[in-house]
């Protein structure tokens, strides 16, 4: 069976090959019942253009890059799954690249990734969305990007959440279980997520009037084997504490794993919770309290507004996202 070409779109639907192009990479100034001609056409046929054909019509790749360092499988799937439905939705394939943003190398491997892919835009997550030079490199090239959760947001296009005021939120709800020892297991300080949440741990405790302990809080990495270190230390104190916040949810269940590992009963004897609710969230028990983060689509939004400059369909910002609280059975009043 020979394969449908955009000759044959052209002639069902009684246009032009370069009106059907234009239709086809959303360019402006078609009318709009000759666009909708065309892709009943395109429908009708099963039409599927080449990417190679497009890039050489256009001089553009079709490619969107997404560059991540981040050790939670969770929370990189969750974007990831966000990137990709805006992509396809838009006729882009999309690019998965981890970096170590810390490498002596990171720039030199960036640079040789967009010399062999091409990549029309970026897509950047913590702490890539912070990294200097790299933030230099793409404005110096003129390269187009969108960055999730970044620290410094003016001026950049993208998604933000306040994470800061939700870590205090949870904070909030621990206390008004009549949780006074709250620990707090803090995220990788390379992000801009660790700080903001440690921040938020610090108000909550001070709008609270609880006094910070220094035993109580421990570094983490944004990782499970990081949760269950940190979890192992707190449960070994004279004085444990009663809840443990942490800094996200991969985190969390490396903590909830180190409380069964010492035989102390979540939530009866110590709750704990984390931030994010990521897929995993659900499938541990006790189901996890968290804060929602909605990576998924904050993954699809910061494609979107990327998408936006580069089929000029408009002026891409930095979008604003809102958390909400995910309260469940990891959590439960303080112990007497």
């Amino acid at each position: 069976m020979s394969r449908v070409t955009i000759n044959d779109v052209a002639r069902a639907s009684d246009t032009s090959k370069k009106t059907v192009s234009r239709v086809l990479n959303q360019e402006p100034g078609v009318r709009k019942e000759v666009r909708e001609r065309v892709m009943a056409a395109v429908a009708a046929l099963n039409y599927r253009p080449l990417t190679s054909a497009r890039s050489l019509a256009t001089n553009r790749s079709f490619m969107i890059g997404l560059l991540y360092d981040n050790l939670s499988p969770s929370y990189i799937m969750e974007v990831q799954a966000g990137v990709q439905e805006a992509c396809e939705a838009q006729q882009y394939s999309m690019m998965v690249q981890p970096l170590d943003s810390t490498a002596p190398d990171f720039m030199e491997r960036v640079e040789g990734i967009l010399w062999r892919h091409r990549p029309d835009g970026l897509i950047l997550t913590p702490p890539i969305t912070d990294h200097p030079a790299l933030l230099a490199h793409l404005r110096s090239a003129g390269l187009p990007f969108a960055s999730i959760a970044p620290r410094k947001a003016k001026g950049v296009a993208g998604v933000i959440l306040h994470e800061r005021e939700a870590a205090a939120a949870m904070v909030d709800h621990l206390v008004a279980l009549g949780h006074r020892r709250i620990a707090h297991i803090i995220g990788d300080p390379k992000h801009g997520a660790g700080v903001w949440r440690l921040a938020g741990y610090r108000d909550g405790m001070k709008r609270a009037g609880l006094e910070e302990r220094a035993d109580y809080m421990v570094q983490g990495q944004f990782s499970f084997e990081s949760g269950v270190k940190a979890a192992r230390q707190l449960l070994r104190l004279k004085q444990r504490p009663t809840a443990i916040f942490a800094a996200d949810d991969d985190m969390a269940v490396g903590a909830i794993w180190a409380a069964a590992e010492a035989g102390v009963m979540v939530p009866a004897e110590v709750s704990i919770c984390g931030f994010d609710d990521t897929t995993i969230a659900t499938q541990v028990w006790p189901l996890l309290t968290t804060v929602h983060q909605p990576v998924r689509d904050m993954g699809k939004r910061a494609t979107e507004e990327l998408l936006l400059g580069l089929l000029g369909k408009g002026e891409p910002h930095m979008v604003e996202v809102d958390y909400q609280m995910r309260l469940r059975a990891s959590t439960a009043p303080a112990p007497p």
